[in-house]
């Protein structure tokens, strides 16, 4: 087994409080069908204060690849893939449950059983990677199909579902929404994970994609479910799956996953970012990287931190009734990471975090990572004791019983002017709301400034409008229409940065029309207004707007140099060989080692490990100068150089400049016992990558042990020695001793020779408690 090449195996493996001026006028919809099963109590109006990861434990031992949606009757709903949701069970065909609160969920069955599987699907295809929007009034599900009767051998597509609800009933499409694709060397492209999009102009977009030929959008039609015109490349392949796309501000978000998926407690699964003017791309990364080229980039979202989630990926992104966003995926538990047996199915429960955007880039809790400790429930609706019949005692004056609507249950309407009973304070402001049909609403707020957001679906415009001291701004732009009985999303914001006003359909980033108004904006004092002469609305929420972490969690920083060898001494004084390469040389001040046909993963065992002591068991730095030309774009599996954490063959983590088939990565590969149970057992291998390769490359092991004695290791990398990437962490048991080593294998064509210019050690602060907080 090679760095990442269990990818070309993955199909055979994978199975606050709120203000108190709030109106919500929910009721669950009667079109909700009962739960074939449930777990855990009902959840209430009122959202508790905290949560806790794994958010599905309430109800699953797994729930992977989640996709999640808020509905139009006031609950989340997520969805899952086809594993078995506890051990035991038989698999599911895509799992669906609700929650209002991510505590407390009800379990609601499966989308599809024997009945109404897509006609084109095998019988023993697998239904992976759901994907919920809500198109052209009414929710559209993607999923991958792993096998189709379309071709012989395996192929896959993406499949496409209807209902008039977000519990069903679900109705397949006839046909895929994305074909099966032809390989040019024969069989088929992995045609995996999908993850839908509209824009501002209406057009709809479908992502899709995995490491066999990459990620890839395809145009829709205004249904969302035929594809039209060609498809355009967003990532190269070999890197990314499960891709997600956000508008925020003037950018397009795609959001992809990297690496193993499913390697138990070796899995090393992240997400990462680009971002592009155009949901077509190109998209670069933070540092003005590709996610197209060999070296390929991607700012890390979100990545594991040592706690004991591991492999945290395949997410969505959902904003609470403040503005924060969220993002949800899944993650493995390293201390219980097999459903059932080891090397079977991998227990992937959902985990929740918040999603803070840092100088313009989506980073998981400002980049600390999962969290395993209580943290601040998303805001859905506030705990006043709604009554949906009485729109008169739900924080509103004004309000009328609008109809009933067979998504959003009762609703009320906007006749003239309604205010909120309580004054808003001064300060920022976020105003969500659902408006369906054609009647015009103005939202309103404050005194001096005056805000006064108009949403038009008659004039087909939206509009933002801020008077000050007599002079008013105002930004005009474009409402695509929707189907007659369709729902959108008006959320507006006034902050100190300005006003923004924008409408989606699917409340999941997918903005269909935005303006702006700049400048401090944030509203004096004052009832919030909604004006109209005939609105429907319903779900309207008004809070103190949300603001994100102004800078990213501390990372290790290097302080005094503890040690330095410079390999100056060709005797290699002070290192020790694990099977001694005599190849390798000392020249120039530089270590010269020529690469290995061999490897330290799996039973082989042959690799060459030149070994240094460490500083001990405090908080320390070993950092190494790497030199190895591994050229661009050709295949040279799997070429390395790199820094090892080394207890011994079947216990290590090693960090590396890699080629992976036509791509260069740094992977943080980590081999242990596939049973935490059993350390002398078989082992398991995984890596997560981490910032951009380059010809010369120093990396970085940052030490530290935990609490519980563990040993944890987190890798650095820098292609100047100045701006260093941080990711992943690895955990060591308390009982091992792990030495610091550096190795250079994995294939020996072409012959090429990888260089070391120094391994110094540095003292070191780490962070506190990455998983708290």
């Amino acid at each position: 087994m090679r760095p990442l090449t269990s990818l070309r195996h993955r199909a055979l493996r994978r199975g606050t409080a709120c203000l108190a001026a709030l109106v919500t006028a929910v009721g669950v919809s009667a079109a909700v069908p009962a739960a074939s099963a449930s777990a855990g109590r009902m959840p209430s109006a009122a959202a508790p204060s905290t949560y806790d990861n794994a958010v599905s434990d309430a109800f699953s031992d797994t729930f992977a690849d989640p996709s999640v949606i808020r509905g139009r009757d006031g609950w989340w709903y997520a969805y899952a893939t086809s594993d078995p949701l506890r051990a035991g069970d038989a698999p599911g065909a895509i799992h669906v449950a609700r929650t209002r609160d991510w505590s407390s969920w009800e379990y609601l069955g499966t989308v599809f059983d024997a009945g109404n599987r897509p006609s084109w699907a095998t019988a023993t295809s697998g239904l992976w990677a759901p994907d919920i929007r809500y198109v052209a009034g009414r929710y559209v599900l993607y999923f991958t199909v792993t096998d189709t009767t379309l071709n012989p051998g395996d192929d896959s597509a993406i499949g496409a579902a209807t209902a008039p609800t977000p519990a069903g009933p679900w109705t397949p499409a006839p046909a895929p929404a994305v074909p099966p694709r032809p390989a040019s060397g024969g069989g088929f492209l992995w045609t995996f994970d999908p993850a839908g999009f509209t824009d501002v102009d209406g057009q709809r977009y479908l992502y899709y994609g995995s490491y066999f030929g990459g990620l890839w959008v395809t145009r829709m039609s205004a249904d969302g479910l035929t594809p039209v015109g060609p498809a355009t490349q967003v990532a190269v392949d070999n890197r990314y799956e499960g891709s997600y796309v956000v508008r925020h501000g003037d950018f397009y978000y795609l959001m992809g996953s990297a690496a193993n998926c499913c390697a138990g407690p070796t899995t090393g699964y992240s997400v990462f970012a680009g971002r592009s003017r155009s949901p077509l791309g190109p998209f670069v990364d933070a540092e003005g990287t590709s996610l197209l080229t060999s070296r390929v980039g991607g700012t890390t979202v979100l990545t594991q931190n040592g706690n004991r989630f591991v492999g945290a990926g395949h997410h969505a992104v959902v904003t609470d009734a403040e503005g924060r966003d969220f993002i949800a995926y899944h993650a493995i538990d390293r201390t219980n990471p097999w459903l059932t047996t080891t090397f079977g199915i991998n227990r992937r429960p959902m985990l929740l975090d918040r999603l803070d955007w840092v100088d313009g880039w989506p980073r998981t809790r400002a980049g600390a990572g999962p969290s395993d400790t209580p943290q601040p429930a998303p805001s859905l609706a506030s705990g006043l004791g709604v009554t949906p019949t009485d729109p008169s005692a739900s924080g509103f004056r004004g309000l009328g019983a609008g109809p009933t609507d067979p998504v959003a249950g009762r609703t009320a309407l906007v006749h003239g002017t309604a205010s909120t009973t309580a004054s808003a304070p001064t300060g920022p402001i976020h105003v969500r709301l659902d408006h369906r049909g054609t009647e015009p609403l103005r939202v309103l707020l404050g005194r001096d400034p005056a805000v006064k957001v108009t949403l038009d679906p008659k004039g087909a415009r939206l509009t933002a409008q801020v008077e000050r001291d007599g002079t008013v701004r105002s930004s005009t732009t474009a409402l695509s229409p929707l189907p007659t009985g369709a729902w959108r999303t008006l959320t507006v914001e006034a902050t100190a940065d300005g006003l923004t006003a924008e409408v989606t359909e699917s409340d999941l980033a997918d903005v269909v029309a935005r303006v702006q108004v700049s400048g401090d904006t944030r509203p004096a004092a004052a009832p919030v207004r909604l004006s109209s002469s005939n609105a429907v609305v319903d779900n309207v929420v008004v809070n103190p707007a949300a603001t994100d972490a102004t800078g990213l969690a501390p990372v290790p920083v290097a302080g005094a140099l503890l040690e330095s060898e410079e390999f100056d001494d060709p005797s290699l004084a002070g290192f020790t060989w694990v099977r001694r390469n005599p190849a390798v040389t000392v020249s120039g001040g530089s270590l010269r080692w020529p690469v290995e046909g061999a490897d330290l993963v799996g039973g082989g065992n042959t690799a060459s490990v030149l070994l240094h002591d460490t500083p001990g068991d405090g908080d320390w730095i070993a950092e190494a100068r790497t030199t190895l030309d591994l050229g661009v774009g050709t295949v040279r599996n799997y070429q390395q150089v790199g820094l090892v954490a080394y207890e011994d063959d079947d216990d290590f983590a090693r960090l590396s400049n890699v080629a992976i088939w036509n791509t260069r990565q740094t992977e943080f590969g980590r081999e242990t016992a596939a049973d935490p149970a059993a350390p002398d057992g078989p082992t398991s291998y995984g890596g997560a990558v981490i910032g951009t390769s380059a010809t010369t490359l120093w990396l970085r092991l940052a030490h530290h042990r935990n609490a519980a004695g563990e040993h944890l290791y987190r890798a650095g990398t820098s292609r100047d020695g100045v701006h260093w990437t941080w990711g992943a962490t690895w955990t060591f048991r308390t009982d091992t001793h792990p030495r610091i080593g550096l190795v250079a294998h994995g294939g020996a064509s072409p012959a090429v020779t990888a260089e070391v210019d120094h391994l110094r050690f540095y003292a070191s602060s780490w962070p506190a408690d990455p998983g708290a907080g």
